[in-house]
Protein backbone atom coordinates (compact mmCIF):
# COMPACT_ATOMS: atom_id res chain seq x y z
CA UNK A 1 0.00 0.00 0.00
CA UNK A 2 1.21 3.45 -0.82
CA UNK A 3 1.20 5.95 2.24
CA UNK A 4 0.08 9.09 0.08
CA UNK A 5 0.70 11.76 2.80
CA UNK A 6 3.92 10.61 2.87
CA UNK A 7 4.61 10.25 -0.80
CA UNK A 8 3.29 13.49 -1.96
CA UNK A 9 4.95 14.77 0.94
CA UNK A 10 8.43 13.82 -0.34
CA UNK A 11 7.40 15.07 -3.44
CA UNK A 12 6.88 19.02 -2.22
CA UNK A 13 10.78 19.73 -2.68
CA UNK A 14 10.38 18.68 -6.53
CA UNK A 15 7.12 20.61 -7.02
CA UNK A 16 7.90 23.86 -5.42
CA UNK A 17 11.16 23.64 -7.55
CA UNK A 18 9.07 22.82 -10.71
CA UNK A 19 7.11 26.23 -9.76
CA UNK A 20 10.07 28.31 -9.17
CA UNK A 21 11.72 27.37 -12.26
CA UNK A 22 8.54 28.12 -14.54
CA UNK A 23 7.41 31.40 -12.57
CA UNK A 24 10.81 33.03 -13.51
CA UNK A 25 9.50 33.14 -17.29
CA UNK A 26 6.68 34.76 -16.27
CA UNK A 27 5.54 38.35 -15.32
CA UNK A 28 5.22 39.53 -11.58
CA UNK A 29 1.97 39.17 -11.38
CA UNK A 30 1.61 35.43 -11.16
CA UNK A 31 2.26 34.57 -7.98
CA UNK A 32 4.50 31.05 -7.54
CA UNK A 33 2.58 30.09 -4.68
CA UNK A 34 -0.48 29.70 -7.13
CA UNK A 35 1.58 27.31 -9.05
CA UNK A 36 2.78 25.61 -5.96
CA UNK A 37 -1.14 24.68 -5.41
CA UNK A 38 -1.54 23.94 -8.51
CA UNK A 39 0.53 20.72 -8.87
CA UNK A 40 -0.19 20.11 -4.76
CA UNK A 41 -3.73 18.90 -6.46
CA UNK A 42 -2.21 17.21 -9.27
CA UNK A 43 0.23 15.25 -7.38
CA UNK A 44 -2.81 14.47 -5.22
CA UNK A 45 -4.69 12.92 -8.40
CA UNK A 46 -1.97 11.39 -9.90
CA UNK A 47 -1.67 9.09 -6.92
CA UNK A 48 -5.39 7.90 -7.40
CA UNK A 49 -4.06 6.91 -11.08
CA UNK A 50 -1.04 6.01 -11.01
CA UNK A 51 -0.54 2.46 -12.04
CA UNK A 52 2.97 1.17 -11.13
CA UNK A 53 3.54 -1.63 -13.66
CA UNK A 54 3.87 1.60 -16.26
CA UNK A 55 6.07 4.11 -14.72
CA UNK A 56 7.74 5.37 -11.78
CA UNK A 57 5.86 7.06 -9.06
CA UNK A 58 8.04 10.59 -9.63
CA UNK A 59 8.19 10.05 -13.05
CA UNK A 60 4.53 9.85 -13.27
CA UNK A 61 3.59 12.67 -11.09
CA UNK A 62 5.77 15.17 -12.11
CA UNK A 63 4.90 15.37 -15.38
CA UNK A 64 1.47 15.39 -14.34
CA UNK A 65 2.41 18.33 -11.81
CA UNK A 66 3.89 20.28 -14.86
CA UNK A 67 0.90 19.77 -17.29
CA UNK A 68 -1.01 21.11 -14.14
CA UNK A 69 0.86 24.33 -14.14
CA UNK A 70 0.48 24.85 -17.69
CA UNK A 71 -2.71 24.59 -17.91
CA UNK A 72 -3.50 27.04 -14.81
CA UNK A 73 -1.44 29.49 -17.49
CA UNK A 74 -3.45 28.68 -19.89
CA UNK A 75 -6.69 29.29 -18.32
CA UNK A 76 -5.63 33.05 -16.83
CA UNK A 77 -4.94 35.58 -19.01
CA UNK A 78 -1.85 38.03 -17.91
CA UNK A 79 -1.71 39.72 -20.99
CA UNK A 80 -3.51 43.09 -21.80
CA UNK A 81 -5.02 43.10 -25.33
CA UNK A 82 -2.61 46.20 -26.61
CA UNK A 83 0.04 44.41 -25.56
CA UNK A 84 -1.04 41.56 -26.95
CA UNK A 85 -1.85 43.37 -30.25
CA UNK A 86 1.83 44.71 -30.09
CA UNK A 87 3.47 41.23 -29.44
CA UNK A 88 2.26 39.82 -32.97
CA UNK A 89 3.41 43.20 -34.24
CA UNK A 90 6.98 42.29 -33.15
CA UNK A 91 6.76 38.70 -33.80
CA UNK A 92 5.65 39.12 -37.36
CA UNK A 93 8.88 41.64 -37.83
CA UNK A 94 11.02 39.12 -36.51
CA UNK A 95 10.08 36.83 -38.43
CA UNK A 96 10.71 38.90 -41.51
CA UNK A 97 14.75 39.38 -40.88
CA UNK A 98 16.91 36.88 -40.98
CA UNK A 99 18.93 37.78 -37.88
CA UNK A 100 17.33 39.58 -34.70
CA UNK A 101 17.14 42.78 -35.19
CA UNK A 102 17.90 45.21 -32.75
CA UNK A 103 15.13 47.09 -30.02
CA UNK A 104 15.71 50.22 -32.69
CA UNK A 105 14.85 48.57 -35.45
CA UNK A 106 12.10 46.47 -34.11
CA UNK A 107 10.71 50.09 -33.39
CA UNK A 108 11.32 51.11 -36.84
CA UNK A 109 9.63 48.17 -38.50
CA UNK A 110 6.54 47.87 -36.06
CA UNK A 111 6.22 51.74 -35.93
CA UNK A 112 6.27 50.96 -31.49
CA UNK A 113 7.71 53.15 -29.12
CA UNK A 114 11.38 51.48 -28.14
CA UNK A 115 9.30 50.60 -24.78
CA UNK A 116 6.49 48.96 -26.13
CA UNK A 117 8.93 46.91 -27.94
CA UNK A 118 10.85 45.95 -25.16
CA UNK A 119 8.38 44.92 -23.48
CA UNK A 120 6.25 43.09 -26.31
CA UNK A 121 9.43 41.54 -27.16
CA UNK A 122 10.11 40.30 -23.12
CA UNK A 123 6.27 38.90 -23.33
CA UNK A 124 7.16 37.17 -26.70
CA UNK A 125 9.97 35.18 -25.62
CA UNK A 126 8.34 34.22 -22.08
CA UNK A 127 5.51 33.14 -24.59
CA UNK A 128 7.28 30.74 -26.73
CA UNK A 129 9.44 29.46 -23.72
CA UNK A 130 6.20 28.36 -22.33
CA UNK A 131 5.01 27.07 -25.28
CA UNK A 132 7.48 24.82 -26.02
CA UNK A 133 7.84 23.42 -22.58
CA UNK A 134 3.98 22.62 -22.25
CA UNK A 135 4.31 21.14 -26.12
CA UNK A 136 6.51 18.72 -24.44
CA UNK A 137 4.52 17.94 -21.64
CA UNK A 138 1.57 17.56 -24.11
CA UNK A 139 3.17 14.94 -25.86
CA UNK A 140 4.32 12.93 -22.81
CA UNK A 141 0.21 13.41 -21.53
CA UNK A 142 -1.25 11.52 -24.85
CA UNK A 143 -3.24 8.98 -24.78
CA UNK A 144 -1.01 5.92 -26.67
CA UNK A 145 -3.79 5.33 -29.78
CA UNK A 146 -2.76 4.49 -32.95
CA UNK A 147 -3.64 7.93 -34.08
CA UNK A 148 -2.05 9.93 -31.81
CA UNK A 149 1.06 8.47 -31.85
CA UNK A 150 1.42 8.73 -35.55
CA UNK A 151 0.74 12.35 -35.09
CA UNK A 152 3.56 12.67 -32.21
CA UNK A 153 5.76 10.98 -34.64
CA UNK A 154 5.20 13.00 -37.43
CA UNK A 155 5.15 16.15 -35.65
CA UNK A 156 8.31 14.86 -33.66
CA UNK A 157 10.75 14.17 -36.98
CA UNK A 158 9.26 17.64 -38.23
CA UNK A 159 10.64 19.49 -35.24
CA UNK A 160 13.54 17.45 -35.08
CA UNK A 161 14.41 18.64 -39.12
CA UNK A 162 13.67 22.25 -37.93
CA UNK A 163 16.25 22.26 -35.40
CA UNK A 164 18.74 20.50 -37.77
CA UNK A 165 18.36 23.99 -39.81
CA UNK A 166 19.62 25.70 -36.91
CA UNK A 167 23.01 27.27 -35.61
CA UNK A 168 25.07 25.43 -33.68
CA UNK A 169 25.13 27.87 -30.94
CA UNK A 170 21.45 27.75 -31.12
CA UNK A 171 21.18 24.32 -31.04
CA UNK A 172 23.15 24.44 -28.17
CA UNK A 173 20.89 27.09 -26.21
CA UNK A 174 17.86 24.79 -27.06
CA UNK A 175 19.56 22.13 -25.71
CA UNK A 176 20.82 23.30 -22.38
CA UNK A 177 17.63 25.42 -22.39
CA UNK A 178 15.00 22.14 -22.95
CA UNK A 179 16.91 18.98 -22.36
CA UNK A 180 19.04 19.65 -19.12
CA UNK A 181 16.92 22.13 -17.89
CA UNK A 182 18.79 24.85 -17.25
CA UNK A 183 17.45 28.32 -16.40
CA UNK A 184 18.26 31.55 -18.58
CA UNK A 185 20.93 33.07 -16.17
CA UNK A 186 22.72 29.70 -15.55
CA UNK A 187 23.23 29.02 -19.79
CA UNK A 188 24.21 32.63 -19.49
CA UNK A 189 27.07 31.54 -17.40
CA UNK A 190 27.99 28.77 -19.21
CA UNK A 191 28.38 30.40 -22.59
CA UNK A 192 29.96 33.54 -21.09
CA UNK A 193 27.12 36.03 -22.56
CA UNK A 194 24.04 38.22 -20.75
CA UNK A 195 20.75 36.43 -20.02
CA UNK A 196 19.13 39.17 -22.45
CA UNK A 197 21.29 37.51 -25.37
CA UNK A 198 20.33 34.04 -24.11
CA UNK A 199 16.72 34.84 -24.59
CA UNK A 200 17.50 36.47 -27.76
CA UNK A 201 18.93 33.10 -29.24
CA UNK A 202 16.29 31.08 -27.83
CA UNK A 203 13.48 33.24 -29.12
CA UNK A 204 15.01 32.93 -32.61
CA UNK A 205 15.73 29.51 -32.21
CA UNK A 206 11.93 28.66 -31.15
CA UNK A 207 10.61 31.34 -34.12
CA UNK A 208 12.96 29.47 -36.80
CA UNK A 209 10.86 26.36 -35.56
CA UNK A 210 7.94 27.38 -35.59
CA UNK A 211 8.62 28.89 -39.20
CA UNK A 212 9.64 25.70 -40.42
CA UNK A 213 7.20 23.46 -38.73
CA UNK A 214 4.06 25.50 -40.53
CA UNK A 215 5.50 25.96 -43.41
CA UNK A 216 6.11 22.21 -43.85
CA UNK A 217 2.08 21.73 -42.85
CA UNK A 218 0.58 24.05 -45.40
CA UNK A 219 2.64 22.68 -47.78
CA UNK A 220 1.48 18.69 -47.17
Amino acid sequence: MWDKERAIRSLLPVIKRIAEDLVQTLPPNVEVEDLIQEGILAALSAFERYDPSKASFTTFVIKRVKGAMYDYLRRIDWMPRNLRKNVKLVEKAIHESEEFPSDEELARKTGLELKEVIRAKNEMMRRQILMIDAFDEELALKAEGPDETAYREILKEEIKKAIEKLSEKEKLVLSLRFEKELSLKEIARVLGVSESRVSQIVSLALLKIKREVMSDDQAS
